[in-house]
């Protein structure tokens, strides 16, 4: 049967989750201590998103708000750059910094960036995967037809080889957003330069928490099912 808990997990799972908190505590920190520096072109998101936008011919995007805080995303589909209150109204470094990353992405799609366009292809087979995988691989360990736990494997993977697609595309956005500040001149000063890579660096360290997350897990899955078919052919 399938254990409804195992020691097992939590060996492969807790230094993942460790990360994952240490990497939310380090953003959460960095954004709160550069959300009260102001930037000295004293522009608010939304106005370093319009200037970008205008700089860099990106005039077929739509700007609009989202709830909640740091939710701000770009969505390649319908050309949409959503803010969140706290970015789009707020004149920070930290603003500054998360709506010109935002905007790297809108550059990306522009560019027909290849790993951004192989990670949107991705997003079908994850939604499936992820959801059908673990169901799977239960099933097969219950019924104890390990191929069937296998195929549930495989599916579990897409999830892992999308966040290992994730990370450069993020990077890349990162590094676009510090060009397109310091050339635009929204950013003026080494200091502003400073906030905005430590806002950025932040950011990314969550992905690789996401990476190794997902590494663990599927890791675990591996183990379980060939601990089960070890012991099954003694």
């Amino acid at each position: 049967m399938f254990p409804i808990f195992d020691l097992n997990y939590l060996i492969y799972m807790l230094p993942a989750l460790l990360l994952g908190m240490i990497a939310q505590f380090y953003v959460t920190s960095r954004y709160n201590s550069w959300s009260k520096v102001p930037n000295k072109a004293g522009m608010t998101g939304t106005q370093v998103a319009q200037r970008l936008m205008e700089q860099y011919g990106m005039y077929n995007l739509t700007l609009k708000g989202t709830p909640g805080q740091l939710t701000d995303h770009y969505d390649p589909r319908n050309k949409t750059l959503a803010l969140s209150q706290g970015i789009a109204q707020n004149a920070s470094v930290a603003s500054a910094a998360i709506a010109a990353h935002e905007l790297g992405h809108a550059q990306q799609d522009k560019d027909n960036y290849l790993p951004m366009r192989l990670r949107s292809a991705l997003v079908p087979a994850v939604n499936i995967g992820t959801n059908l995988g673990w169901i799977l691989i239960v099933l097969g360990l219950l019924i104890q037809v390990s191929g069937l736990a296998w195929l549930g494997v495989i599916a579990f993977s897409a999830g892992v080889v999308f966040s290992l697609a994730t990370l450069p595309v993020e990077l890349n956005a990162s590094r676009r957003a510090r060009a397109m500040l310091k050339t635009s001149g929204v950013i003026m000063t080494q200091e502003e330069e400073r906030g905005v890579k430590q806002v950025l660096s932040a950011a990314a360290l969550t992905y690789v928490a996401a990476i190794i997350t997902s590494l663990a897990q599927l890791l675990y899955y591996v183990s379980l099912i060939g601990g089960r078919g070890r012991r099954s052919r003694r």
